[in-house]
């Protein structure tokens, strides 16, 4: 059990990639931060909100008011300007009802076939939302600007990552280290809106 004095943040995703991610990111010796994959009943919250507001902030009320426990949820997306946007809040399924970065790549790729590289512009956006069970809530936001490649090009990283170009280094962020990603990514730029806010939040439903 944490210590009275160091509050439990509950991270509300199994996925481990983007846990390590918030762990990294929001690594404190002040938080004790845990994962849904520690919870295996833990309730499923379908994201079928119409921004990433509206599907970080019901996830993390949800998964708080289920644990009894601060939540954290986040919900991420790849913009794309010569797609209107897309795919948007639907990155996650965009080639379906999976969740299959493989296919959502190939799908996002023959779409993009006639565009040109300089109309490829495309940004990472994130939303988090931290809620409390007593349903107060804080929530942050953060972008990446990019372009998107022809060919996947790099091993690390998760999701669009392999075709997502961050021009300032060159590369793509599945071919960067985890380490250098987690200061210029869009989580880390929604983060660090976050972490000076963050410990003073988990404490204040101490007080009430």
């Amino acid at each position: 059990m944490p210590a009275p004095d160091r509050p439990t943040l509950l991270i509300a995703t199994t996925n481990a990639g983007k846990f390590r991610e918030f762990a990294e990111l929001l690594s404190t010796p002040s938080i004790v931060l845990k994962s849904l994959a520690d919870c295996p009943a833990a309730p499923a919250v379908s994201e079928d909100g119409a921004t990433y507001a509206a599907n970080a902030l019901h996830k993390a009320l949800t998964v708080a008011r289920w644990s009894q426990c601060a939540a954290l949820a986040d919900d991420s997306g790849l913009e794309v300007d010569a797609l209107g946007g897309d795919p948007g809040v639907h990155s996650a399924r965009y080639a379906g009802g999976t969740q299959d970065s493989g296919a959502n790549i190939a799908k996002l790729l023959g779409a993009l076939q006639m565009v040109p590289p300089a109309r490829r512009t495309a940004r990472f956006r994130c939303v988090i939302t931290v809620a409390r069970p007593d349903g107060a809530t804080l929530t942050v936001e953060g972008c990446c600007e990019g372009c998107i490649i022809d060919t996947p090009r790099g091993s690390a990283g998760f999701g669009y990552d392999a075709i997502f170009l961050y021009p300032p280094l060159g590369k793509t962020f599945a071919e960067i280290p985890a380490a250098l990603k987690n200061r210029v990514s869009h989580r880390a730029a929604a983060c660090d809106r976050l972490r000076p806010k963050l410990l003073a939040f988990l404490h204040a439903s101490r007080r009430l």
